[in-house]
């Protein structure tokens, strides 16, 4: 494993982030935690399914 993740862990033991920085990366794994629970038990919705078309190729 490389020694980058241990340092940048080091740190932030040291120096911790912002209450404001904290709160927007648990807003933003909350929000995306939501969708994945609204996709699992919901479901995707047929509007926002792409139609399929060939690798390379673009319909005109």
């Amino acid at each position: 494993m490389n020694i980058r993740p241990f340092l940048r862990m080091a740190k932030w033991a040291h120096r911790p982030p912002g209450e404001r920085r904290v709160k927007l990366v648990l807003g933003a794994i909350g929000l995306c935690l939501i969708l994945l629970g609204v996709e699992l038990f919901i479901g995707w919705p047929e509007w926002l399914t792409i139609d399929g078309a060939p690798k390379g190729r673009i319909n005109r």
